[in-house]
């Protein structure tokens, strides 16, 4: 009879622990998909606020139509994006583009003193804040749950379910590189 009890109490506690490991990562990766969803808001409120951006650009800039081309081209890759590694890789391109859209309006003191550049390029400043912490956060959330999933036991169960690994988002190389050394971007 002592060693029934001890049967089910072994039992008991393989079934508590398949029910906690594998809640914790039901958990951790709806916190994932969440963070990833904050992410492609702040993406999509930006993408946004380009055209206003650019239209207030055009009526001072006239003649910087390759500069306008390659933001629209650009903004387009990244609201075609479908997963982190293409969402990334279009938003370095994007990034890349609003930098040669910036040093346009270098050249140009009336537009830089425009009340709705003015107001544009601030909310374009409070966006890209949001999107770094969103993706400090997203990373943060693929860190625990890609943790969770590679360690034992809760790998064992991670699998039996098919947990993935998830994909961090990063800048490329060439992006790190130019990120290191911030655009001086005078108002």
């Amino acid at each position: 009879m002592e060693a029934t009890w001890i049967i089910i109490g072994i039992v008991v506690i393989v079934i508590l622990f398949l029910w906690v490991a594998y809640n914790s990562l039901v958990t951790l990766k709806i916190r994932v998909d969440e963070a990833w969803s904050d992410i492609t808001v702040q993406l999509k409120r930006r993408l946004d606020l380009i055209p206003n951006l650019v239209e207030t650009v055009k009526g001072y800039a006239k003649h910087e139509q390759g500069v306008f081309e390659k933001v629209t081209e650009a903004r387009s890759s990244v609201m075609n994006a479908k997963d982190v590694k293409s969402t990334a890789a279009a938003e370095n391109q994007f990034e890349g583009a609003l930098k040669s859209l910036f040093a346009v309006t270098e050249a140009y003191p009336d537009l830089k003193a425009n009340q709705s550049y003015v107001e544009l390029q601030q909310e374009l400043v409070d966006t890209e804040d949001k999107i770094q912490a969103s993706r400090r956060f997203y990373n943060g959330g693929v860190r625990e749950l890609n943790t969770k999933i590679q360690k034992f036991p809760s790998n064992v169960i991670a699998n039996m379910f098919g947990f993935k690994n998830r994909d961090f988002y990063e800048l490329d190389d060439s992006e790190q590189k130019i990120a290191e050394k911030p655009v001086d971007v005078k108002f």
